[in-house]
């Protein structure tokens, strides 16, 4: 395999253009200065409560996410090309949504297999036929992007259901500026910490037609659930109210909140608690996380939900193989975005392949997410393998698999200094009234060396996302 591309420095060891501001910087640097600095932002976080739960540990144990403080840095050009690609891959994702919900040409042309999309459990029937304002679905979609090759980006995966991790781009950047103000100074980057109040004027713009004023609240599980420090941060920082489902109650079609002064009328929601947990009365009855008769305010087109019910289908890695198609069909453009290429084991010929070449490829769950239910097969030994191998052949229509790609590296400070490590980018966008973003994004990265799997989950870090302004 070639190496990695390297962020910072050509394949002759010379500095990219879009790093020599903070090359120079670096070099001017003590390492005793650059060691304190990252112990000022270890204290900074855990005094803030940055953390997040780590599945299959002990219960309740958190940790802190560990954060970089090398950061990555986007020149102008690149941006904007990202920029385009991903404002054209939202576009085509929501007209999906709002096809497979109402009119289903995309099916009744041929271009999606239709039982691929009707029969995944991802698919909500209830939204059949329901119409949400503007047509939008995934107000709020935070894309994976890869790079890989010569530089190029590629697009991992779509998240549209509860996007996370907007909360620690913004801690990241205030944290850098906290630490090392003279770069700012230094170095023209385009800001991000507006992101609240784009997302705000997004959520208001999805309103019901009528309302003047929306009242908007965000939704969550709960104190328990792995990202409420991101909950909180962001009613907080949007200036709106976090309510769990107990605060809220349905009259007449109208959802409430409860209040000191009387039920207040809502009319946004952004919910941080997925589809099957939203309403007993129509999804799972032994929720206790939502909202009783909330779905049929929905429905009545009383009351937005951000993102809406049945986005699963268009994020779901089934469907992520088909975005390339849809961008055709919808917009009548090639994609901008080039996709990661993908075998489907629901095919004979592709499973053959993949079965043959396991310990050359990642291999994911159609469903799964946070790193978890994959294979990465050139880090796995055999046994993992095999084990795997019975899985796929158990369900082969459960997997896709794609090659192992060389993921772009950024210096990193780790315990032996600094050292290449792999990273992703998440930007994201916001589709309401008109589509936009910030420009950046969550720069995760893989702290152990040689590992592809950048998830905060699965150990992985984050690092300030630069994109320069000129």
């Amino acid at each position: 395999m070639k190496p990695a591309y390297n962020e910072m420095l050509d394949p002759s060891g010379k500095v990219r253009p879009s790093y020599q501001g903070f090359a120079a910087w670096l070099d001017s640097t003590t390492p005793e200065f650059i060691a304190r600095k990252r112990e000022e932002a270890d204290l900074a976080f855990h005094r803030v409560g940055i953390t997040f739960a780590v599945y299959g540990e002990e219960a309740g144990k958190e940790r802190l996410i560990p954060f970089d403080i090398v950061p990555r840095i986007i020149p102008a050009a690149e941006w904007q090309r990202i920029e385009a690609g991903l404002r054209q891959r939202v576009k085509a994702l929501n007209a999906f949504l709002n096809d497979v919900y109402h009119g289903q040409e995309i099916l009744k042309a041929g271009r999606i297999p239709a039982m691929q999309v009707l029969g995944n459990s991802q698919y909500r029937a209830e939204m059949a036929g329901v119409d949400v304002p503007g047509g939008i679905y995934a107000h709020i979609a935070g894309v994976d992007l890869v790079r890989a090759g010569e530089g190029e980006y590629y697009v991992l995966e779509d998240n549209l259901r509860t996007p996370s991790g907007v909360s620690y781009m913004l801690e990241d950047r205030k944290m850098m500026m906290r630490l090392f103000p003279e770069l700012f100074a230094r170095i023209s980057i385009a800001p991000v910490e507006h992101y609240p109040d784009l997302l705000l004027e997004n959520l208001r713009s999805v309103a019901q037609q009528g309302v003047t004023n929306p009242n908007v609240v965000l939704l969550t599980p709960g104190q328990f659930n792995s990202a409420y420090f991101e909950h909180a941060f962001l009613a907080q920082q949007m200036g709106i109210e976090l309510v769990e489902g107990n605060d809220l109650f349905v009259r007449d079609n109208f959802v409430f909140m409860r209040t000191t002064q009387g039920p207040q009328r809502v009319d946004v929601i952004y919910r941080r608690i997925d589809d099957d947990f939203l309403d007993p009365l129509a999804f799972r009855k032994d929720s206790v996380l939502g909202v009783p008769g909330l779905f049929n305010a929905y429905r009545a087109g009383r009351v937005t939900l951000a993102n809406a019910i049945g986005t699963g289908i268009a994020d779901d890695k089934a469907m992520y193989i088909h975005v390339p198609e849809m961008i055709r069909f919808y917009c009548g453009e090639e994609p901008i975005l080039s996709n990661v290429p993908t075998w489907e084991l629901a095919k004979p010929k592709d499973l053959k392949y993949v079965l043959e070449h396991l310990a050359e490829l990642v291999v994911k769950e159609v469903h799964g997410s946070g790193g978890y239910g994959m294979l990465v097969g050139p880090t796995s030994s055999k046994a993992e393998i095999e084990s795997f191998r019975t899985k796929i052949l158990a369900t082969p229509d459960n997997y896709i698999a794609q090659p192992t790609l060389a993921l772009s590296t950024c210096p990193t400070y780790v315990d032996s200094g600094v050292a290449p490590r792999h990273i992703d980018l998440r930007p994201y966008v916001l589709s309401g009234r008109d589509i936009s973003m910030v420009p950046g994004g969550l720069t995760r990265v893989a702290l152990k060396h040689g590992s592809l799997v950048v998830n905060s989950s699965q150990g992985g870090g984050t690092k300030d996302t630069w994109v320069l302004e000129n």
